[in-house]
Parts: structure tokens; C-alpha cells; sequence
């Protein structure tokens, strides 16, 4: 299911609230929100498949989405999860493609299209939005660098913790933090198996660094405990 949305859940709300435009002028908000449609979408419903035509970029606005690849036999290969903020569908901007992986919606999420037309005709045209999207740009190429560098030489301790403090990061502060995802995603998001992960989980929690509430249930406690064994500085 999914249906369109309007007011603070809906264009205005993407660009206003999003961090990719976040600071624009209101000519510059006002020149975007004609371009902007937004969408609500249930848990379990598919942004886009792969093998579709890539034609728009698509902004997180509420929700959690999942971006994966089925191997040959079916298998989920989890590439990253994208949280408030984050955007997918770069590569239809610069050159026509179709989508190389899915997008799933894990938490009911509101998402924001922009047609790849009408955003290179607005980047063309505006040097401040132009330079937000490209500085947007380097940063999500950052993250990417130090997420593969997190799972190919980390430990599995190590690997777990920075993961923590990363999500802890994207998602909102409360007293208590539900993971919007299966252990089983995050699991194979981190290359380790469940088994594994749950044996970490509950380590960390018996140290008193974390507590585990029912399947998805998960609380941060000790924050400069995760800092310590992930050898970050935040």
C-alpha cells in the first residue's frame, strides 16, 4: 500500500526537514516543492526493484528502508539501510539505468520523489542547491569508504559496536530504542550469522553496555563503552 501525502508529512516537510536541503531559502524551497511528490509506505512494500528504470532520486523523510540484492538462489544480500535523510537513486540523475538493487520499507516510512529531469534542470540552475546535493554526495561516499572498511577489518566485537553508535546516530534519541529491523538484517548486514550476533548482543549486555528488550528491542546504555571497543571518536 501506498498512498500520497500532503502538509508537514509531505513536500513542504521533505524539503524543510531533510538534511539534503535543510538551510535553503524560501525562493530555493519554493522552487523544489513544485518538482517534490511524496508517498506513505507501509512495512513490507517495495520503493523500487531492481531491473526497474531508474528515473528519480528518492529521499527518506519518516521510516526506515532496507536496500538489498536476491542472490540466484534467493538469498538477501543486504547493502545498507537508509534512515531520515538518506536518498537512493543517484545514478538515474547522470545517466539512464535501471535500479541495480531493491528498496523494502522496514518501518512505515513517507518517502519524497524528485524526477531526475526536474532536479538536473534545478541544479543547473541553482549554485546553492547544487552544492548541497554535491556535498550530500561526498559525505554518503564517506560512509560508504568507512562502513566497508568497518566490515572487512573489524572484528566481529568491534564490527558490532561501531554499527551501534552509527545507527545510534541516524535514528532519534529515546529511553528506551526499538531496532526498526530483524536481528536477522542486521546480521547479514554485518556479514555474521545470527547466531553470532546474538551471542555479541548478549555479551555486550551482560557488560552492562546495552540492554535487550523481546526480539527487536535494544537500549544503549553505556555509550563510551561502544566508543572504546569500536576505537572511534565521535
Amino acid at each position: 500500500m501506498k498512498c500520497a501525502v500532503h502538509g508537514h508529512e509531505g513536500e513542504d516537510s521533505c524539503i524543510r526537514y531533510v538534511p539534503l536541503f535543510s538551510g535553503l531559502s524560501q525562493q530555493e524551497v519554493s522552487l523544489l516543492s513544485y518538482s517534490v511528490h511524496s508517498r506513505y509506505y507501509k512495512r513490507g512494500d517495495l520503493v523500487f526493484q531492481e531491473g526497474e528504470r531508474s528515473d528519480a532520486l528518492y529521499i527518506i523523510n519518516q521510516g526506515v528502508i532496507k536496500v538489498y540484492k536476491l542472490s540466484d538462489s534467493g538469498k538477501e544480500h543486504i547493502l545498507r539501510f537508509l534512515f531520515h535523510g538518506d536518498f537512493g537513486g543517484v545514478s538515474s540523475l547522470f545517466k539512464e539505468r535501471r535500479h541495480y538493487a531493491n528498496a523494502e520499507v522496514v518501518e512505515d516510512a513517507v518517502v519524497c520523489r524528485i524526477h531526475g529531469n526536474d532536479l538536473r534542470a534545478i541544479l543547473d540552475q541553482n549554485f546553492e542547491i547544487a552544492y548541497r546535493f554535491l556535498a550530500a554526495l561526498s559525505e554518503r561516499l564517506r560512509e560508504a569508504d568507512e562502513w566497508t572498511g568497518s566490515i572487512s577489518l573489524m572484528d566481529t566485537e568491534r564490527r558490532l559496536a561501531k554499527t551501534l553508535l552509527i545507527f545510534r546516530s541516524k535514528v532519534e534519541e529515546s529511553v528506551a530504542r526499538e531496532l526498526p529491523f530483524a536481528k536477522r538484517d542486521l546480521a547479514a548486514l554485518m556479514g555474521m550469522t545470527p547466531e553470532t550476533l546474538s551471542r555479541k548482543l548478549a555479551a555486550f549486555e551482560s557488560q552492562g553496555i546495552i540492554s535487550l528488550k523481546g526480539k527487536k528491542g535494544i537500549q544503549i546504555l553505556d555509550v563510551d563503552a561502544l566508543i572504546k571497543i569500536a576505537g572511534v571518536s565521535l
